[in-house]
């Protein structure tokens, strides 16, 4: 269907639908089962199957499946086939493969969860009224609403249009906004670009606003047939990934250097060559955490999800992460740092404050609901009005002044109009009355509209405006913003027919001011305890606003935003200074008032200049360069338009700045977390390098045969590291200074304190195999030689049984009981041991499964162990609980040193 080349009446017609009453919720239905869903085609995911043999193509996973083979095939020419150690190897890398897939899916789940939370709605309307929609649910013949700002959510014929402003720039290549006309009709043969009477799919509304007919949803959409997918990838790789995936490289070429030395020193040593082959490779696949940037996407995925709860949406990881550096949040006033719920509390005249259903008082607000574009329902006598907050409130006031929206706009047609603007802070109406007259009128920030006034209207009637009127007029509206009134001007202009299209500069000059309108928002209760927990955590909280001066700072004080060691701004003064006086002063800052989106980007370069991390607050379309440029751009999700939630890391679904401060504690949580991971499994695997080497050196049998080694390396890798990850963030936090960007992760003693622990581990693990060996296996086996009548010395063929289970126990239970050591630097008398369940539920299933292969039967002849008697188990778990001692110690002398 053309339809560029139909008009307005035979859309409507073909898709049987009105535009005051769109379609009917049946009539969605109906038509959802025969169109489908508003969606392009995504690219299929991965199957299982797929995901399965993925994890197979890791360089370890590869050498481990060698070593099985060949040690198979060497047992076998040796005569004495086994079948054991091959079969527990394969076993454990289809567990380690099964787990893998597990955890990816997981991830996926959580990140599709995130992408739908964050996708684009529509505003539509049906059964007669307006309402917000997922814009997957649209339906052809849904009638949607364009304003500034808006995706367009599917092709549709343009049926009304003000202004209305499209880019194109992904469909056409027009790099300029495309000016859309409702009332033409085009030739059949019309070029896409020329198409001025559609909208397409993914294109952006930049300016004005306008109604529109769906007529192609999904891919039968322009951009369906060129395959375009909306959404952007919302899982790349964050710079902390890529530099724990650089590390484990460098651990790895470590551990396989270190493997192969241990190797030579065991054939030097006339050890068994296959047991030493085998031991060398399982060492080099225990000793790396290959598994490590999984389980740091886990850990981010889990912790995203628990921020969206916290109403803050994570559309790029890396956020994450840059959340824990911020160091100046710079945050909107209005429903940000305020209830974004306004009432009209003062309206005032020249002659001072006046009554609202005063005569003056309802020509005032009828004047403010005719330039409006909040729209008022009425329902069973239940008024309903939808809209911007401060349009809402002018509407209402001139409501309950006696001045209905709905009767006035009948009256007074809407024929043109010059939507508001950022950065000259107003709008303007032109309007045909009844008796054929036409009026425009011009409301926004009384500093910007005064100017552009000539006249004043006084006692009824229309004076001109001079210099003590405007010095009156300019010390009612300080008294208002003292009181942190917001203050609304209005103005108008009779005007002839012929000057209703004429320009922005013609029609908002030579006004005449009729009044000021002051709202209270009130601050919201919770953001004066979030700015406190800013400037504790060394945060520096930022007021932006187009408001007044004087407003911001009555608000920023109360907040405790604005103190004595700092001060409050202008954007005009903000424009006389260079950038790099800007740059110098911009800590002397901490209000900046009757800004522009352009100045916006300055604040942020400012501050970015003299090495803060920014996080930066935005909704409107102009605010999206200052979101790209801010390290964290948090777009609002209520007020917030689709393309500035585009351009964001981060959507706060509850437009507050508390959500914010309470997601850098969040973000400062999952770093931490994963710190503690990391920290973990490098200190647990220094441990297992640190028993077989340091036992070779010392000339003592091989004390952990490849299939325990591999067993240690699932339990300790797994369950407790993940558990880690869910780990509420410390109460002291967001006492701490943000975290450098220059700091690698191992700084601040960690790698001291990874080496540290290993080594502790690993003794451990060598004394526990030593009690075993010596006072176990060595008699034990001296005494059968005895009973058998031998009296010479053959301790190199003894095969350490117990010494091993010994090792083998205290090397897996040794790090369960140190996982507990990683949940804080505080002592667990502080945090409590069952502060994190699932590290508890961890710590006893692994426990079970390693006491399991220990003393049940096949397992413990599988992994060539023997029971132990209850002596050889309180050696175990004695040895085991000595890392909980010696790091408890080792946080009391941290504290010590502190003090």
């Amino acid at each position: 269907m053309q339809w560029h080349s139909l008009s307005i009446e035979e859309t409507l017609k073909e898709l049987n639908v009105s535009p005051e009453h769109g379609l009917s919720t049946n009539e969605v239905k109906k038509r959802q089962q025969i169109y489908g869903k508003n969606e392009l085609v995504a690219k299929k995911n991965k199957s299982v199957i797929s995901k399965f043999l993925e994890q197979f193509s890791d360089f370890m996973i590869i050498i481990l499946i060698c070593a099985a083979a060949i040690s198979f095939i060497i047992s076998y020419m040796e005569g004495q086939p086994n079948y054991v150690d091959p079969i527990i190897i394969l076993c454990i890398i289809l567990l380690n493969a099964t787990l893998g897939v597990l955890q990816e899916s997981k991830a996926e789940k959580a990140l599709e969860a995130l992408k739908k939370m964050s996708a684009p709605t529509a505003h539509v309307i049906r059964d007669g009224k307006l309402t917000t929609t997922a814009s997957s649910d649209l339906v052809p013949g849904d009638i949607i609403l364009l304003e500034a700002g808006y995706f367009v959510p599917a092709d549709g014929r343009i049926i009304s249009s003000f202004n209305l402003k499209v880019e194109e720039a992904s469909l056409t290549g027009e790099s300029h906004p495309v000016d859309k006309l409702a009332n033409v009709i085009l030739k059949p043969d019309t070029n896409l670009g020329d198409q001025c009477n559609l909208v397409m799919a993914t294109s952006t509304v930049t300016y004005g606003r306008g109604l529109a007919v769906v007529t192609n949803i999904g891919m039968n959409t322009q951009v369906g047939h060129i395959a375009r997918l909306i959404m952007e990838d919302d899982n790349p790789t964050t710079p902390l990934q890529k530099r724990l995936a650089k590390t484990s490289k460098v651990l790895g070429t470590s551990a396989l250097l270190i493997c192969i030395v241990i190797f030579i020193i065991g054939i030097l040593k006339k050890l068994p060559i296959f047991d030493m082959f085998m031991t060398s490779v399982s060492l080099a696949v225990a000793a790396i955490p290959e598994g490590l940037p999984a389980i740091v996407t886990i850990m981010l995925s889990l912790g995203v999800q628990r921020m969206a709860k916290k109403n803050a949406v994570i559309r790029k990881l890396p956020a994450v992460e840059t959340l824990g550096s911020a160091t100046v949040i710079c945050s909107d006033k209005t429903g940000t740092l305020t209830q974004n719920v306004m009432t009209v509390t003062q309206i005032c005249s020249i002659n001072g404050v006046e009554k609202p259903n005063s005569d003056f008082g309802i020509f005032l607000l009828s004047h403010c609901a005719l330039c409006n574009d909040a729209i008022l329902q009425k329902d069973n006598k239940q008024v309903t009005i939808s809209g911007e907050p401060t349009e809402k409130a002018l509407v209402m006031a001139a409501y309950e002044a006696g001045a209905n929206k709905v009767e006035l706009d009948s009256s007074f047609k809407r024929v043109n109009e010059i939507p508001f603007d950022s950065s000259r802070k107003l709008m303007t109406t032109i309007h045909k009355s009844s008796d054929g007259t036409y009026r425009s009128i011009t409301k926004g920030a009384f500093d910007y509209l005064i100017s552009r006034c000539t006249h004043l209207y006084k006692n009824g009637s229309q004076h001109p405006l001079t210099r003590m009127d405007i010095s009156k007029l300019n010390t009612i509206n300080n008294k208002m913003t003292d009181q942190a009134l917001r203050v609304i001007a209005v103005a108008y202009k009779n005007i002839s027919k012929s000057e209703v299209n004429s320009s922005q500069k013609d029609l908002e000059n030579n006004l005449t001011l009729i009044g000021l309108i002051g709202m209270i928002d009130p601050p919201r209760e919770e953001v004066k305890e979030a700015v406190r927990q800013c400037k504790q955590a060394g945060i520096k909280p930022v007021m932006i606003t187009g408001d007044h001066i004087l407003t911001a700072k009555a608000i920023a004080k109360e907040l405790g935003i604005l103190d004595s060691n700092t001060g409050a701004i202008t954007g005009m003064e903000l424009s006389k200074m260079s950038d790099e006086e800007l740059s110098n002063k911009i800590s002397n800052y901490s209000v900046f008032a009757r800004v522009s989106p352009e100045h916006k980007v300055r604040i942020v370069k400012a501050y970015q200049s003299q090495g803060e991390i920014v996080a930066m607050t935005g909704d409107g379309v102009n605010d999206a360069p200052a979101l790209k440029a801010a390290d964290i751009g948090c777009a609002m999700g209520i007020t917030g338009t689709d393309v500035a939630k585009n351009a964001a890391d981060m959507i706060l679904t509850d437009d507050n700045f508390a959500t914010i401060v309470a997601a850098v504690k969040e973000g400062r949580g999952i770093y931490e977390n994963i710190k503690k991971a990391v920290h973990f499994l490098l200190s647990s695997n220094i441990g297992e390098i640190l028993t077989i080497f340091a036992a070779i050196l010392m000339g003592l049998p091989t004390p952990l045969v490849a299939v325990q080694l591999l067993w240690v390396n699932l339990v300790t890798d797994s369950l407790p590291a993940i558990s880690l990850g869910v780990e509420l963030p410390e109460e002291d936090i967001m006492t701490k200074n943000p975290i450098s960007p220059k700091k690698g992760i191992f700084a601040d003693g960690l790698a001291f304190k990874i080496v540290f622990e290993g080594l502790m581990i690993g003794s451990l693990a060598l004394t526990a195999f030593a009690i075993g060996y010596h006072h176990y296996d060595i008699p034990a086996y001296l005494h059968s030689l005895v009973n058998q009548g031998y009296t010479g010395t053959v301790v190199n063929s003894i095969t350490p049984l117990v010494g091993r289970t010994m090792a083998f126990s205290v090397l897996s239970l040794s790090q369960l009981f140190h996982s507990f050591n990683m949940r804080s630097e505080h002592s667990l008398s502080e945090v409590g041991v069952f502060g994190n369940r699932k590290l508890v539920l961890s710590f006893i299933i692994c426990g079970l499964m390693q006491v399991a292969v220990i003393s049940l039967k096949p397992l413990s002849d599988i992994f060539q162990v023997v029971n132990l008697n209850s002596i050889q188990w309180a050696y175990v778990f004695l040895l085991s609980f000595v890392p909980i001692v010696v790091v408890e110690l080792q946080k009391m002398f941290n504290r010590r040193g502190k003090k």
